[in-house]
């Protein structure tokens, strides 16, 4: 019998998305980086983003890069996450490109490359107000490039990035395009040579591509979000944007037994404190209605909001660590104990989903 909850990967679903996402960037003059994180580095999306044209394989996590190798991705890995010093001599011998913001860790990253006999690829990232990584003043960053270029002879000065709409919710516009632009033409005129990449952020940074405004200077996007998830998270990705409904959102399917079939209130009988979360919760009171009781919880797939049944007419109504409760009463079907709920999985649910020992991971349609 199958093993449940179990994650259904769909591989054609994914490489149709992906070949989309790298298509539109392609005709704008514009590489793409695989962003595997949200999958916990599934070594096969991996393999799915190198088939559909990515350029790079990018994690912000150093073992997920190092099964991404070992499962035979031969395009370079790039580590998104400013690596700590404690793994600077694994990182190199395992990614080809990092993000870099501190001179310290390019310091000691030298001193890896060099003991290990590597020449190491740095894109320096600039904080254009998002307030993640990255140098906070031009001046500084043209500074930092041409110690670099100078100074450290096992270090290659590949390029320069920024990310935005990740920590301060900055939005991607033309005029932060523009700025990165500018800065990527004061380093390159204190070098004395162009540079190889300008990498202008992540999905977010997919709509002044979607306008026509994206620089011209900008070659390089890091983008996992919208491949892996499609338009059923696009407020959070794209703002809404209408491009990406062509992308499908169940690349990713949870698949959950139905454990009880039951008619009761909808609201909470007796004095209410808070619930397994530690949250303090409204309840609407709908009268009594029939619901059904899923053998997944908060546990494995995080928040609420963050699954949407496939089931016509089903609502996620409650949780606990354990258990999911749906609203069935004005379903298209009848559910009974033993049947399986399909539900789609938005960003965080999925990268939980994937890291949770209770969740069978069944992959479909690979190549």
């Amino acid at each position: 019998m199958k093993k449940r909850p179990t994650l259904i990967v769909d591989h054609r679903n994914l490489r149709h998305n992906m070949n989309t996402v790298v298509g539109w960037c392609r005709e704008a003059g514009i590489d793409v980086a695989g962003v595997i994180k949200v999958t916990t580095g599934l070594a096969s999306a991996a393999l799915d983003y190198e088939s559909c044209g990515a350029k790079w394989i990018a994690s912000s996590r150093l073992e997920q890069l190092v099964r991404a190798k070992e499962a035979g991705v031969k395009i370079p890995l790039l580590m998104i996450r400013v690596p700590m010093l404690s793994e600077l001599d694994e990182m190199v011998k395992t990614c080809d490109y990092s993000l870099q913001s501190s001179v310290d860790t390019l310091k000691a990253l030298q001193e890896a490359a060099a003991n290990n006999g590597k020449t190491h690829n740095v894109i320096l990232m600039a904080d254009l107000g998002d307030l993640r990584e990255g140098f906070f003043e031009k001046e500084e960053m043209v500074d930092v490039a041409k110690f670099v270029e100078n100074e450290l002879d096992c270090i290659h000065l590949a390029g320069i990035g920024t990310n935005l709409g990740c920590v301060g919710s900055v939005k991607p516009t033309k005029e932060k395009m523009d700025l990165l632009a500018e800065w990527a033409e004061a380093v390159e005129e204190a070098i004395g040579r162009p540079l190889e990449i300008v990498s202008g952020g992540a999905t977010s940074s997919l709509m002044p591509l979607f306008d026509g405004v994206m620089n011209p200077k900008v070659n390089m996007l890091r983008i996992g979000a919208v491949t892996f998830i499609g338009p059923l998270e696009d407020l959070r990705t794209c703002y809404g944007r209408k491009e990406v409904e062509v992308l499908s959102d169940e690349c990713f399917i949870l698949e959950a037994e139905v454990i009880e079939t039951n008619t009761k209130p909808t609201h909470p009988i007796g004095e209410l404190g808070v619930d397994a979360s530690g949250k303090v919760v409204k309840y609407v009171d709908r009268g009594r209605r029939r619901r059904a009781i899923l053998a997944v919880g908060r546990a494995d797939y995080g928040d609420i909001d963050d699954i949407v049944p496939v089931l016509e007419g089903a609502e996620v109504a409650m949780a606990s660590g354990d258990h999911t409760i749906l609203d069935i009463e004005d379903c298209s079907e009848q559910l009974r104990v033993g049947d399986v709920v399909r539900l789609k999985v938005k960003y965080s649910a999925l990268m939980r989903l994937t890291t949770s020992e209770n969740i069978t991971i069944e992959e479909i349609n690979r190549q």
